[in-house]
Order: structure tokens, then C-alpha cells, then sequence
């Protein structure tokens, strides 16, 4: 029996999450009863139309009284619904545990084990990731950007499922992002970090366009590439330009072009027609990327709240 006190945080965010529930909390009742003096288990719904008092009802009432439920009154990320939990736990130490790992309550126990290495924060790592190829070489792509870009240390095959120390949450509280990417989160706030490995593949678990503004979220928010992709646009388009200048002088004086190829200076409204959609083009695209930058802006300073709590429940 260890004398400390810990929060574990689940997150109902989809159909398996509520599914597996019932089989979830029966396998954390008997870890954490015999292995920790105090727990609680913060349960957070983020799908307002559901309402599992069904599932929790048949539990034994040892069980629930533990049970914390925490229902939002709107969808919103997974991220936001994880720091919902987070800003709710009261733990020395906190398991944002998944529901992919109910049949494995005993990796909590690992965690903990860990943990009392001196590290703050310790997480379950995949093996690989359940995604078709395309989708594999996608992610590839995104944290070869997010490690190329910045100065973050993200494990591109890190599940959710870790523990952080107390002095390690508080830390982390107190970046009160809007725009919010986890993993990135857990980087910055650093802190003594390792990792266990498991069998379990990282899920699939969303969908392409929340991935993709998963994505976008932390290309845009925590690294540089964009603003260094808007530098090598400039430099591009004025190479290109200086090119055609070249090119042009040259067909006039010596009525052959830069490859050598005899050439009559006349006008040519196909490649004027061209020049001007290239940088048409290009004048859009840095645009585009200019309103995501302002658009991230604008919803930093209006500091809406990242979840709202429609009710707290106990059991």
C-alpha cells in the first residue's frame, strides 16, 4: 500500500469510450483500493447529449463514491476535455488513463512504479500507430515539421496515458493556452521525463479534419515553420523574378534566351497570362498564411474559456 493520494482522469469522447466504461472502472476499483491510501476517478463526458448515469448506476458503492462526473455542456477537443479533468484533479500524483487500456488497469501500478525514479512525468509508448499508409506518412510529415521547427521534444508514438507529479500539473496549469496541443504542453513545461513501452497500437480515434486542426493548431502555434515557408515563397518568387528579368534583357540584345535557344523579342500574352497566376498565387498563399497567424491571434485575446462544466456529479 503506497501512502499517496491519486487522481485518474478519463475522458468519454466517443462511442468505444462509453462502451468500455463498466469494464474500466471495475479494473481500476480493485488497483487502486488495494495499492493507494486515497483516489478519486475523474470521469469527463464530452458528448453532452449522452448520459452515463446508466453505467455507473450497477457499480458496487464503494466504487462510486470515488467517482467524480464531470459533464461539459458542449463538445469540444480532447484536449480541452483532458484539461478539464486535470484542472479538477486533487491528486500527489495524476493517470490520465484511456479506455483503450481497460483491460490493463495494472499498467497504472508501472506508471507509478516508474515514476518513483525521480521522474515527473511518465508515459505509455506505442510500437506503432493504427493508420493506413498514406495516414502514416502524413504524421510523419507533421512531426518531422513539429521537431524540425521548434525546440519541443514530442514522441510522435506517445499515447495520452501518463502520469505527472504534482509539482509537474501545477506547472502545466498555469499554461492557460486556448490553442492547445498536449504533447507539446507536457515539452515545455519539462521537468524529469521517460517512457514505458506497450503493445497497445495508438488508436485511430478521430477523424481527418480534427487531425488536420489538430494539426494546424500546433504547426501554427508552436513552431516556426510556416513564417520560414512564407521566407523561402519570397525568396523563391524573387529568384524566379530576377530570372525573368535576365531572360528578358537577354532575348532583347541578343535575341537568344538564357538556354541559348534563338528567340524574338515580342511580346507574349500566354507567358504574361502565366507570370501573373504564379504570383497571384504566391500573393494568396502567404496570405492565407498571414490569417492563420492572425486568427490564432484573435482567439488567444478574446480568452474564452477552452470547456464550459455543465455539472459535477457524485455518486
Amino acid at each position: 500500500m503506497h501512502n499517496t493520494f491519486i487522481s485518474v482522469i478519463g475522458v468519454i469522447h466517443q462511442k468505444y469510450d462509453l462502451d468500455q466504461l463498466s469494464i474500466y472502472l471495475e479494473g481500476l476499483f480493485p488497483i487502486l483500493e488495494a495499492n493507494f491510501s486515497d483516489y478519486e476517478i475523474i470521469l469527463v463526458n464530452n458528448v453532452p447529449e449522452w448520459r452515463i448515469d446508466d453505467a455507473i448506476a450497477p457499480l458496487l458503492p464503494a466504487l462510486k463514491k470515488q467517482i467524480y462526473l464531470i459533464q461539459l455542456s458542449s463538445r469540444t477537443n480532447k484536449n480541452h476535455a483532458i484539461l478539464a479533468g486535470l484542472d479538477r484533479a486533487n491528486g500527489d500524483y495524476t493517470v490520465i488513463f484511456e479506455t483503450i487500456f481497460a483491460d490493463q488497469p495494472e499498467v497504472i501500478l508501472e506508471l507509478f512504479a516508474k515514476s518513483q525514479e525521480q521522474y515527473d512525468v511518465v508515459y505509455l509508448r506505442a510500437r506503432e500507430r493504427e493508420s493506413s499508409q498514406g495516414m502514416k506518412w502524413l504524421y510523419r510529415t507533421f512531426y518531422f515539421i513539429l521537431k524540425r521547427y521548434s525546440q519541443l521534444k514530442v514522441d510522435e508514438k506517445a499515447h495520452n496515458t501518463r502520469l505527472i507529479s504534482r509539482r509537474a500539473l501545477n506547472s502545466l496549469l498555469r499554461l492557460r493556452e486556448n490553442l492547445r496541443y498536449m504533447k507539446a504542453i507536457y515539452s515545455i513545461i519539462g521537468f524529469r521525463t521517460t517512457s514505458i513501452n506497450t503493445e497497445q497500437a495508438l488508436p485511430n480515434d478521430e477523424d481527418f479534419r480534427e487531425r488536420f486542426r489538430t494539426s494546424l493548431v500546433a504547426i501554427t502555434s508552436y513552431t516556426t515553420f510556416l513564417r520560414s515557408s512564407m521566407l523561402l515563397i519570397f525568396l523563391g518568387s524573387f529568384l524566379f523574378l530576377m530570372g525573368v528579368i535576365a531572360n528578358a534583357l537577354k532575348v532583347k540584345f541578343t535575341e537568344t534566351d538564357l538556354l541559348g535557344n534563338p528567340a524574338i523579342a515580342d511580346s507574349g500574352w500566354t507567358f504574361l497570362v502565366i507570370l501573373i497566376a504564379i504570383f497571384f498565387a504566391v500573393t494568396t498563399l502567404n496570405l492565407y498564411i498571414m490569417s492563420i497567424y492572425l486568427s490564432n491571434i484573435y482567439t488567444e485575446m478574446k480568452q474564452r474559456p477552452p470547456y464550459i462544466i455543465e455539472s459535477v456529479q457524485r455518486f
